[in-house]
This record gives structure tokens, C-alpha cells and sequence, in this order.
């Protein structure tokens, strides 16, 4: 059975790659970015099963309409990927009130517009399936490097996980995907305008430790079976260096939260 897909953020990177996933598959999707232009050679390729919208997700009355517009134009909304987004890079020091701001608009207050937009047509339907695109920065941390990023990514991982005990009741299934890093434009998107010396030195080292990236269109077909199934998982993560990276933190807190259990019990009263 054909779905429906809207996906943001579809000219370049993850968004790119699954759009061409989706369309190859025989789903309908609409295709939001920026730059319709990037969107004209999947147009011409298939026609009537995309439909490309021009959206800046840091506008709500523009996630507004393009939601309806989705509605209007395919008859049914079945899955939303929130995939819009870029990675502010620099320590949190070195931010400006602007950039955190323009941090958390986009990659939080983005998602939520379009989460907000989509819910009463798939309270509607009584089914439907929201994609979040988080990262495993949003579950453990890196530092000087990416703080403001991995504040808004747990911000939405909060969101989400409360979202998924609301809706369910609806039929309404929500997924957090948590990629590990990847070669893609994300990285090069943002960058703190301040620079302190006082972090080059962890810069460096954090730099000299990076792992090898995953390729963007490895993740395709993972996606395609995370849409296509009936019970899909409330987090998945994407990549081969993610289990061990969460792993690895959520062990050093259960241990550290057993160690100060005598002192948490005690402020109970």
C-alpha cells in the first residue's frame, strides 16, 4: 500500500537521499526545502508522486499552510520526517545569544511547529507516523564541539518520548532516529562566530579522535524498513559507532547514580 510521506529538509544530505528512497519505492512524497530548484530533476523524474514545497521551518504559519498543502494536494498525511536541521559547532562559551537562539529555533522549535501541524490530521485518520531526526548527540555528549547541537537534539528526545505516550492512543506511532556521525554538509552548516583560545587544546584532541563517518546513503534502506513497519521502535539508532558511543555513557551514569543512591534516598525525606 502507496503512503504518504513529508519530509523537510529534502535538497541535500539525509533528506535528499530518502526522498529518492521513498519515490523509487512508489510512496508520494512532499519534499520541503529552501531551494526548489534542487528538488527540479526528482520532478522531472517522477512527476506527480513528489511535490516540492518551498519551507523555512523556522516559520509556524508557513509549517502551517504546507501541512495543509500536503493534505489538500495528496488526501492523507501517513508519515512526517522532522529532518531540517544544522549542527552549531564551537564551544558553548564561545556562542552568542543569536546563535544558541538560532539553534534551538530551527532544530527544536522547527520540529515542534511541524509535529503540532500534522496532529490533528493523523488524530483524524487515527494512524500515522512521526520521524524525528535526532542524533546520539542527543542521548551523550561531545565536548568543544557541538554543546548548543546536543542541548537541542536532547530537547527534542524529551519532546518526543512524552509525545509517544500522548498520541498513542490515536494510532499515531513516533520514532526518534539517532544517527551517528555521517559525511555529510551538516557540519559545515554553522559555526560559533566567537573563538577562544582557551579550547583549542580539546578542539585538537577531539578532532584527532574522530571516528570514520557513515555514508549518508547507507541509511536508506533502514529508513524505507522503519517506515514500512507496522510497530516501529520508539529510537533507532543509525550506524555502527552509536551503540557502543551510548553505550559506553549510559553505563558511566548508572554507576555514578549508584554510587550517590545513599545520598539521593536521603533527600527523599
Amino acid at each position: 500500500m502507496s503512503k504518504t510521506i513529508l519530509i523537510t529538509g529534502a535538497s541535500k544530505g539525509f533528506g535528499r537521499t530518502w526522498t529518492e528512497a521513498f519515490l523509487a519505492k512508489g510512496y508520494n512524497v512532499a519534499a520541503t526545502a529552501r531551494n526548489l530548484d534542487t528538488l527540479n530533476d526528482l520532478k522531472e523524474k517522477y512527476g506527480n508522486a513528489i511535490l516540492p514545497l518551498q519551507l523555512d521551518v523556522n516559520n509556524r504559519e508557513e509549517s502551517l499552510q504546507v501541512v495543509q498543502k500536503v493534505k489538500q494536494h495528496f488526501g492523507t498525511i501517513d508519515v512526517l520526517i522532522n529532518n531540517a536541521g544544522y549542527a552549531l559547532t564551537g564551544a558553548i562559551e564561545e556562542a552568542s545569544e543569536q546563535e544558541a537562539r538560532e539553534q534551538f529555533e530551527t532544530n527544536f522549535f522547527g520540529t515542534l511547529w511541524l509535529t503540532q501541524a500534522v496532529l490533528p490530521i493523523m488524530r483524524e485518520q487515527k494512524s500515522g507516523h512521526i520521524i524525528q531526526v535526532s542524533s546520539i548527540l542527543g542521548l551523550a555528549t561531545l565536548p568543544a564541539t557541538m554543546g548548543l547541537y546536543s542541548a537541542s537534539k536532547f530537547a527534542i528526545e524529551g519532546l518526543s518520548e512524552t509525545l509517544a505516550s500522548e498520541v498513542k492512543q490515536f494510532g499515531i506511532h513516533v520514532t526518534l532516529l539517532e544517527p551517528n556521525g555521517y559525511a555529510s554538509n551538516i557540519w559545515h552548516t554553522g559555526i560559533t562566530s566567537k573563538s577562544l583560545p582557551a579550547y583549542d587544546e580539546i578542539k585538537k584532541a577531539m578532532t584527532a579522535s574522530e571516528n570514520i563517518f557513515g555514508k549518508v546513503e547507507a541509511t536508506a534502506s533502514a529508513v524505507v524498513k522503519l517506515v514500512e513497519n507496522e510497530n516501529p521502535p520508539l529510537r533507532l539508532l543509525l550506524g555502527k559507532v552509536a551503540l557502543p558511543f551510548v553505550k559506553q555513557s549510559y553505563e558511566q551514569r548508572l554507576e555514578n547514580w549508584e554510587k550517590w543512591n545513599d545520598v539521593s534516598v536521603e533527600a527523599h525525606g
